[in-house]
């Protein structure tokens, strides 16, 4: 019974190694760097680097489960869409803006709830679409003044959960850029020497993790005084 078992073992043996010998594989990479899957390195498969692609060299099993790693990976980016709405809250029977939109009328009562201002209006609309991982930016003119108050609206960075429900955003700033006139002083003098116009800014910037779909109020901040409230309201959404 021994010598059928190790005459046995003995024909798979060449077998066994055949179907496990050391291969070389090129594997091209459509949506990411290399540097991406460098980490697979203690696979125990040598990477190298090679033009829009990676070389892979070790045994046929394992550069076959790197290769489908690969796979999992080199997938296109999501991308995101972001918007901003910018709501001012004050008792003023002429409050600046225009009509709160009907889809908002829910955030809007909540406000009204936790707050007591007696009217809200929309100031500005920011939205921002960018891929995972990416920066990005926005701005918008409110007035026809020169120079004018502007809206501002930008983030580090915004990544996907794997299940799709949740945006994680990197470093949001949302707020306002107030222009005003400074006099300039000479230092050596403490003359005057003209005016300028420099900026205010005011807004919140902070990280922020959103569920898609939902409409959250990401911060308040005093606009003109405490007779006046800044209301950022932020909803966002996965572009497949």
């Amino acid at each position: 019974m021994r010598r059928i078992a190790l005459w046995a073992l003995l024909l798979a043996a060449p077998l066994l190694a055949q179907n496990n010998q050391q291969v070389t594989k090129l594997i091209i990479l459509k949506n990411i760097d290399s540097r991406a899957v460098t980490n697979l390195t203690s696979w125990g498969v040598t990477m190298v680097p090679s033009g829009s692609g990676i070389a892979l060299s070790g045994p046929q099993d394992k550069v076959a489960a790197v290769e489908a790693a690969i796979k999992q990976l080199d997938v296109p980016a999501k991308s995101v869409d972001l918007t901003v709405y910018f709501v001012v809250g004050g008792d003023q029977a002429n409050l600046a803006g225009y009509a709160v939109p009907q889809d908002l009328r829910d955030v809007i009562a909540q406000l009204k709830g936790a707050f007591g201002f007696k009217d809200y209006k929309m100031l500005d609309t920011l939205t921002l679409r960018t891929r995972a991982g990416s920066s990005a930016d926005t701005s918008g003119i409110l007035n026809g003044a020169n120079p004018p108050k502007m809206s501002v609206f930008s983030i580090r960075s915004a990544s996907v959960s794997e299940d799709g429900s949740t945006i994680r955003i990197e470093r949001m700033h949302a707020g306002l850029r107030i222009p005003y006139t400074k006099t300039n002083v000479d230092p050596k003098t403490a003359m005057a020497t003209g005016r300028s116009v420099d900026y205010i800014n005011s807004g919140i910037e902070q990280d922020v993790d959103i569920k898609v779909g939902q409409k959250v109020v990401v911060g308040r901040s005093s606009l003109e005084g405490p007779q006046q409230a800044l209301f950022l309201i932020l909803t966002a959404s996965v572009i497949q």
